[in-house]
């Protein structure tokens, strides 16, 4: 018809080429593909497990635009990725688009992943070859006949705008943060406007139930689960955690029980229960759009049995960072957080007899964190064990203008002090994170920090989204190292731990007024261009010097490097007794440069 449009007529060339008899895609890559040692503990043709071939065969069906797969780790994801990427390169070419969070998390994947796999299948290897060393880009984007693949980060929308895709592929989707331009997910999707038979796969662990963007997707598909039928009854069920009990004080011994019969059926039955499972649509009326959802329960690995797993849950139950990790990457599920308004009388009431003067024992190393404003430097002082518990030892106000020298002067000698220790030692300041966010103070907290940094004195910029604690700039700023503290990342964790008492420990010299900042924010979720999103906001009235400074305190934690079975010995022998640290260097300037 003169209305069709060229991808449509394309698109049925394109079908009326493909045999009838062409296999499924899970065949396909079963036949064909080939992972190496490097890749894989069992080297050799890839054998799917039987709850990976339907999500790969929906991935290859042309009447199934897009897939969702909300996914826990442990069940082969990465593996199947690649081999659907294959499948279409040989079988199907066309422009193909990868999308990752982070750029790093691409090259990860081509050189972990791809790369070796490409090399021991004969049927990718003389059409995906690894590009000659012209340039260093090319590692992420080939050229095959017929098609291409690129491989992006989601972090620039320019990276997303520059290619238009049949299919697209995005992997951690929860990870993805949203751009200047919107939503990386629908900035990837444009680009596959102009293409009538388009393929679009999402895959990712949610992180936050209430703003996961893969968990909202799989809600608008058909809402696949994967059922396996009972030894005793025959019902089919899917295997959650709820059902997964065990003896007390036995967690090896874990076992499924069944919603229909109630049987006791012990994991030596799994690997068959899994192998005769099947997946089933629970919103059939949805058309064109597969979404399965899968988790370790079902994974035949040995790390993933029942009794592995609840072994690790007893290990974090009570540990609400560790818990959340075990919910999201486990069981694939969103996490939803509890008591994240905290009363501050109650953390208030937890306070302990310790503080700078009277450390506990358990105290081996100090950070310091350090926020600026106009007329003062607020510095909260956090002792650690070894086993990673805080201890907030106590906040100190120096009182100057932030331009004043005087005032910087007196905040070297602070973060010079030395604390006296149970075991005879002192402890001095291990790390120090000084704020550099605000403009006008910027400057002169780079010309404090940058030569003490022998002495591990930081500036650091906070920035929100789902970010790493701390890590370094990539290149120096005004001739020194810049930290970036993902401060949604530490207040999340904050809260988690403050809900659970012990987890932080506060001394008894700190005033009200310091609780009541440290809790000054709360959680809320807000949209932006129709798509939820975290953000901490202030509560109206509240300051929040102290949970600032708290924040900066644990992100230098992950900068101390602790040798914690010799720091005790330190402590007890006179000569060994305050921590080493290599002496700042001296530069013939103003005070603020030596």
């Amino acid at each position: 018809m003169i209305s069709d449009t060229l991808e449509e007529v394309r698109r049925r060339a394109r079908l009326s080429l493909i045999p009838p008899e062409r296999l499924a895609l899970s065949e396909w890559i079963e036949q064909e593909v080939r992972l190496p040692s490097s890749v894989a503990s069992d080297p050799g043709r890839i054998r799917l497990y039987p709850f990976q071939r339907g999500i790969a065969d929906a991935m290859g069906d042309p009447k199934i635009e897009r897939v969702t797969v909300v996914k826990s780790t442990r069940i082969g994801y990465t593996t199947l990725l690649i081999g659907v990427i294959g499948n279409f390169v040989v079988n199907d070419p066309a422009p193909i688009l990868f999308v990752t969070p982070t750029e790093d998390m691409s090259r990860q994947f081509v050189a972990d992943n791809l790369e070796p796999t490409v090399e021991d299948t004969p049927a990718l290897a003389h059409v995906l070859a690894k590009p000659d060393k012209e340039s260093r880009n090319r590692m992420l984007s080939r050229r095959f006949p017929g098609g291409s693949l690129n491989i992006v980060a989601a972090k620039s929308p320019r990276n997303l705008r520059g290619h238009n895709t049949r299919i697209l592929i995005m992997d951690e989707v929860d990870g993805m943060e949203i751009t200047r331009e919107g939503p990386p997910t629908e900035i990837a999707e444009r680009r596959t406007t102009s293409f009538a038979d388009r393929k679009i796969i999402k895959g990712s662990t949610p992180v936050f139930a209430e703003t996961s963007a893969i968990l909202n997707e799989y809600a608008r598909s058909d809402k696949r689960v994967y059922e396996v039928p009972c030894p005793e009854c025959g019902d089919f069920h899917e295997i959650e955690w709820k059902d997964i009990r065990w003896p007390e004080g036995e967690p090896e011994k874990a076992h499924w029980c069944c919603p229909s019969c109630g049987s006791i059926v012990e994991e030596r039955f799994k690997a068959k229960m899994v192998a005769a499972g099947r997946w089933r649509a629970t919103a059939p009326h949805v058309k064109g759009h597969a979404g399965f959802k899968v988790n370790a329960l079902i994974s035949p690995l040995p790390n993933a049995s029942w009794g592995k797993l609840a072994e690790t849950f007893l290990a974090v139950k009570d540990d609400p960072p560790r818990l959340q990790t075990f919910i999201n990457l486990e069981l694939g599920e969103g996490w939803r957080e509890h008591g994240e308004e905290i009363d501050e009388s109650l953390l208030a009431g937890r306070a302990e007899r310790f503080d700078l003067d009277m450390l506990p024992e358990e105290v081996l190393a100090i950070t310091a964190g350090v926020d600026v404003q106009d007329d003062r430097l607020e510095v909260t002082f956090a002792g650690w064990d070894q086993a990673g518990a805080a201890f907030i030892l106590g906040h100190h106000v120096v009182w100057g203008l932030s331009t004043d020298d005087a005032t910087w002067l007196e905040l070297d000698e602070v973060l010079r002090w030395t604390f006296p220790h149970p075991f005879g030692g002192k402890l001095g300041i291990e790390a120090a994170a000084i704020d550099s966010s605000d403009g006008d103070s910027m400057e002169t907290v780079y010309r404090f920090a940058f030569p003490r940094a022998a002495r591990r004195i930081f500036a650091i910029k906070g920035v929100s989204g789902n970010r790493p604690f701390i890590e370094r700039s990539k290149s120096k700023v005004k001739g020194g190292w810049l930290w970036i503290v993902g401060v949604d990342s530490i207040k999340t964790h904050l809260v988690s731990r403050l809900a659970r008492p012990g987890s932080i420990r506060f001394s008894d010299k700190l005033d009200p007024a310091w609780f009541e900042q440290l809790v000054a924010e709360r959680v809320v979720v807000r949209y932006s261009r129709g798509q939820p999103f975290r953000r901490f906001e202030r509560i109206p009235g509240r300051r929040a010097e102290a949970l600032d400074c708290v924040v900066y305190a644990f992100a230098v934690q992950r900068l101390i490097n602790v040798n914690w079975s010799s720091r005790e010995e330190q402590l007890r022998s006179p000569d060994l007794a305050r921590p080493l640290a290599a002496r700042p260097r001296t530069i013939p300037s103003s005070w603020m440069e030596r």
